[in-house]
């Protein structure tokens, strides 16, 4: 049965469920401000196997959000929308000390029973090591993973909206809010239009659902987390080669995506939550740290300095399913800086939800209840 299902926030959780659901032949609203979006600012790298992180939970969780990229990849390209947004390139972690890439070296072997999608395993030293990535400099080895790919935010969601319009979702850059009958039952409001009734919502605000539920009477353990991300030009004769990824000890991550363009970062302010003006006091010294690894990208003029507001609830956990107190209301929040990782698997898994499906992970393990608390009534 074709269901009238709105989208609130376009980013690559609620791209992702707005192509599958508009796929599926359901009638798809999409509305997003086009302010502040994570997705929008990130670029991301997809290794989730070398964390030290001991939540089992959110290592399913991303580990499976990495291999749903194929499928993510697959059904785009059957439906004719390719996109080069994501490579699988692999990627090299820099280590100050042969301990630790020999401490990551084997965690990813050992996780790669349960995860083939690692690829060959390797530390790579002299020759081996400068046959895989010729510019890279003040590196005496590194641990090189196969499966290790890199993904531009913005471009894939610009993708997968774009195949969402083709199978009939409208996309509205507005700013929107939500009203709620006593029943429980979601409308939403838009500056100049009626109330919209609907048989389901998503409600993928990421950083910004605090603000999207608090006047319903919610209060949501989210908080902003502010990141800047570099983007550099080359000339046009540039090597169109695509490197691997670069993953050194430390804050940054360099993405190198071929024909000259490379993505530096990002930075991770929690002082700054939803501050979204460049910051030349941080870009800086992300750009210097990037040019002792890349000396050649010291003559290269910054493209474009993006900004964004990651979400994090106090546990860092993420999180998605129903709202408690709202009929057919469905949300996520909560995913970091693994947004890119996660976020084209959960965005799928709540557009099975919000057509009545199961979830193909146990979504009491990520419960949006726990972070959605209703603690007053609406006005």
């Amino acid at each position: 049965m074709n269901k009238k299902i709105a989208v609130i926030g376009g980013g690559i959780v609620g791209a992702t469920a707005s192509y599958y659901l508009a796929r599926s032949g359901q009638s798809v609203s999409v509305f997003d401000s086009g302010t502040g979006q994570a997705t929008a600012a990130a670029a991301g790298i997809i290794c989730p196997w070398l964390s030290r992180r001991r939540n089992k939970k959110w290592y399913r969780l991303v580990s499976e959000g990495a291999a749903f990229y194929d499928k993510l990849l697959a059904d785009l390209a059957s439906d004719g929308f390719k996109t080069d947004a994501y490579a699988r390139c692999g990627a090299l972690i820099l280590g100050q000390t042969p301990d630790y890439l020999q401490e990551v070296h084997d965690r990813a072997l050992e996780r790669r029973e349960q995860a083939p999608l690692i690829g060959d395993v390797a530390i790579l030293k002299g020759s081996e090591l400068k046959q895989a990535f010729p510019p890279l400099t003040n590196a005496e080895q590194a641990l090189y993973v196969g499966g290790g790919a890199r993904v531009d935010g913005r471009e894939l969601t610009k993708t997968l909206l774009q195949a969402a319009s083709h199978f009939g979702a409208t996309i509205h850059n507005e700013t929107i809010s939500l009203a709620k009958d006593n029943d429980g039952n979601l409308s939403v409001l838009t500056p100049d239009g009626p109330p919209q009734r609907l048989d389901a919502v998503i409600l993928a605000a990421g950083a910004w659902l605090p603000q999207l539920l608090q006047p319903l009477g919610y209060t949501v353990d989210v908080r902003g987390q502010k990141g800047q991300l570099v983007v550099l030009h080359q000339d046009e004769d540039s090597d169109p080669q695509t490197y691997p990824v670069i993953m050194p000890q430390g804050e940054i991550d360099l993405l190198p995506f071929g024909n000259g363009k490379t993505a530096i970062g990002a930075s991770h302010e929690n002082d700054k939550g939803y501050d979204l003006e460049p910051d030349a006091s941080v870009t800086d010294p992300m750009l210097e740290q990037a040019c002792t690894w890349l000396p050649h990208l010291k003559e290269t003029a910054a493209a474009d300095i993006r900004v964004g507001t990651r979400a994090y609830t106090s546990d860092f956990s993420p999180c998605f399913g129903g709202v408690p107190g709202l009929q057919n209301c469905f949300a996520a929040s909560g995913l970091g800086s693994s947004g890119l990782t996660s976020g084209p698997l959960i965005g799928y898994l709540l557009a099975e939800l919000a057509q009545g499906k199961e979830s193909s992970l146990p979504i009491e393990d990520y419960p949006a209840a726990a972070y959605i608390k209703l603690t007053a009534r609406q006005n």
